[in-house]
């Protein structure tokens, strides 16, 4: 029978020297988390109407759209020069489809104290070349997210991000030693900050769902990441006169295969869903992806070799 298996192409055995190269990858990272931390300062986020507030508009046409039909009503934005709409699919209970279209919060028309009237007009404007288009369209609410509900939603994504670097922080303590927690959450520290980097570069919208992306980027990395310092902990107990640096060496070596294969599975299925699932998924499936590349990258170049520098009690490593 033919073998399509692809473990047998994973490396066994590998004795690269990770560990050497740590002086190199923390000058990128240090050189990456700076520029993310300018581009930030500079540039930003492409902030989606979650943290700018806006309008959203709910309805349904008479049929179920399709995905071209969303694609139409997602450029219409730019088309009217309001900046690009949120389009999301809303199951009814009857088993119907409806459509809910954010508009972002409209700059104050000239004159105006308000900017109340300005994004009548806008959503009007909106409207009214959806119903051109897809006529009959019947509509169902129209709800406003205002400037103080969207801070909130800002304040809250970041308090649930830092939250879960400290829960980690308290889980790897807990777990080994104060190092290995140092280490995983500079490793998390890492990948987040590096993640902001990258959608302030691309100016990819940034909604509540990359929080969530960044919230699972987090969860993946630190799996990896464990997987590391288990194997770390159990070499260190049973390699008593080999060198730090050399058990760091062969524990990411003797996890480098299922690094590969988690790393390659995971990327098939999000790399599936960024091409065929949708514009409204690209941001999180972008998210995603740089997540693994980036997670993949600091479990074994930056929590790894936190481990030299802090160092490790050789003598009473905990069981």
């Amino acid at each position: 029978m033919f073998d399509i298996s692809l473990v047998k192409y994973l490396p066994k055995g590998t004795k690269i020297p990770f560990i050497n190269f740590r002086f190199i990858a923390m000058g990128l990272s240090i050189l990456a988390i700076i520029g993310s931390i300018f581009l930030f300062s500079t540039r930003n986020l492409n902030y989606g109407i979650d943290f700018t507030g806006g309008t959203v508009w709910e309805f349904h046409l008479d049929h179920n759209p399709t995905s071209q039909e969303i694609e139409q009503i997602r450029v219409m934005g730019p088309e009217l020069g309001l900046g690009e709409l949120t389009v999301q699919t809303i199951t009814q209970l009857n088993g119907n489809e409806a459509l809910r279209v954010g508009l972002r919060k409209q700059p104050a028309l000239e004159g105006d104290d308000t900017d109340d009237r300005a994004q009548q007009q806008a959503l009007a404007k909106v409207q009214t070349a959806i119903t051109d288009k897809f006529d009959p369209v019947t509509a169902l609410s129209t709800q406003v997210l205002g400037s103080k509900v969207s801070g909130e939603l800002k304040t809250k994504g970041a308090w649930a991000v830092g939250l879960a670097l400290m829960m980690v922080l308290l889980y790897i303590w807990i777990r080994f030693e104060w190092q290995f927690g140092a280490g995983a959450v500079i490793a998390l520290a890492h990948d987040v900050i590096l993640t902001i980097g990258v959608f302030s570069l691309t100016r990819l919208e940034f909604n509540l769902s990359i929080v969530a992306a960044i919230l699972t980027i987090v969860g993946y990395s630190l799996n990896d990441t464990v997987i590391v310092y288990d194997r770390i902990r159990e070499n260190l107990r049973k390699f008593k006169k080999m060198s730090l640096q050399d058990v760091l060496n062969l524990s990411i070596n003797d996890t480098l295969s299922r690094t590969i294969m988690t790393s390659f599975t995971t990327l098939l299925a999000l790399t599936a869903l960024y091409i065929w699932g949708g514009a409204g998924l690209h941001g999180f499936a972008f998210a995603m992806i740089w997540g693994v590349f980036v997670g993949t990258y600091s479990s074994i170049f930056v929590a790894s070799p936190v481990l030299m520098f802090l160092g490790v009690n050789r003598t009473g490593t905990k069981k």
